[in-house]
């Protein structure tokens, strides 16, 4: 199945990101959003962007200024009829998804690819909504999505194993590295992975055993610092899975296995301090340190891609 005209649907950060890097790997791209403003919003965040990869020399001006010219926007939805591939990127609501896909799946070709972007939401779910649900795939992209190379590719139980494949190459082709989830559990793969994470680290820090300083330590300079590297199971060998099976019989039924909100997430959630976006999570964001925290953030994901990738 060639991709060679891809719809982006949806123009906020994922949207814009992921038409971007479509636009800049020669993919015909063309974002469509219900909102003049957020193409617009858009359209000013990518000729940014690639402003910046020009001068910092990633790219040449000329590669710069195919991308800005080859993306199209529109909020005409006519231009559903005519792509191969759509990527749907827009809130993430069940029902204002399958209302999406109710209409939109009656007007793409029948042999039109459509994926969601959605980061947890069934997959199966939001197929009973596609005309020809075969065709319906999950392709979870990771923020910042123009470092972060990992995309989940999520099969629902009417997926084709063709529609996978295809979106699996695809994500090959723009230098990213799919994993084929199989069979559609909430949350996927890595988001259980991550939360199993968080629970874990919240239950130490509730528990007095660690303050939430050090618990990211952990993570930035000992476990973060390896799995840059190496994966869960890869550890295991390494370490020897004696080792680990001697550990497991103890600390398993140690670990936190609360199926509830972790308390101090929960708290947090109903202050309204909801991180970054709002100047206050766990740590303090008020003032200029929330663009600070972003801008570090950045430069360190940056500093490890060129270090492992480029």
């Amino acid at each position: 199945m060639k991709i060679e005209k891809i719809l982006i649907a949806g123009a906020g950060t994922m949207g814009y990101s992921m038409a971007q890097i479509f636009a800049r790997y020669g993919y015909k791209v063309t974002m469509y959003d219900v909102s003049d403003k957020a193409l617009s919003n858009a359209r000013q965040r990518i000729f940014e962007n690639m402003t910046t990869l020009a001068e910092e020399g990633e790219i040449t001006p000329e590669v710069k200024d195919h991308i800005i010219d080859s993306l199209a926007y529109t909020t005409d939805k006519q231009a559903f009829a005519d792509c191969d591939l759509v990527v749907e990127s827009i809130i993430e609501n069940l029902d204002i998804k399958k209302s999406f896909y109710a209409e939109i799946s009656k007007i793409v070709r029948k042999d039109s690819i459509l994926a969601t972007n959605t980061s947890g939401l069934s997959i199966n779910a939001l197929a009973s909504a596609v005309c020809g649900p075969e065709r319906f795939i999950g392709m979870h992209w990771f923020n910042p999505s123009h470092l972060i190379l990992l995309i989940e590719i999520i099969k629902g139980d009417a997926t084709t194993d063709e529609v996978a494949k295809t979106i699996r190459d695809l994500a090959l082709s723009i230098d990213k590295k799919p994993v084929t989830v199989e069979k559609d559990v909430p949350g996927f793969v890595a988001n259980r992975i991550q939360f199993a994470v968080l629970r874990e680290s919240l239950d130490l820090v509730e528990k007095g055993v660690i303050s939430m300083e050090d618990v990211d330590s952990v993570m930035k300079y000992g476990l973060g610092f390896r799995y840059a590297c190496l994966g869960p199971l890869e550890v295991a060998d390494f370490g020897g899975l004696d080792t680990f099976h001697h550990i497991s019989e103890y600390l398993m039924k140690d670990l936190c296995a609360s199926p509830d909100v972790p308390k101090l997430l929960a708290d947090h959630f109903d202050k309204g301090e909801l991180g970054v976006k709002t100047g206050k999570g766990f740590y303090d964001y008020s003032g200029d340190k929330a663009v600070k925290a972003t801008e570090s953030r950045d430069e360190k994901l940056l500093a490890v891609y060129r270090a492992l990738y480029k």
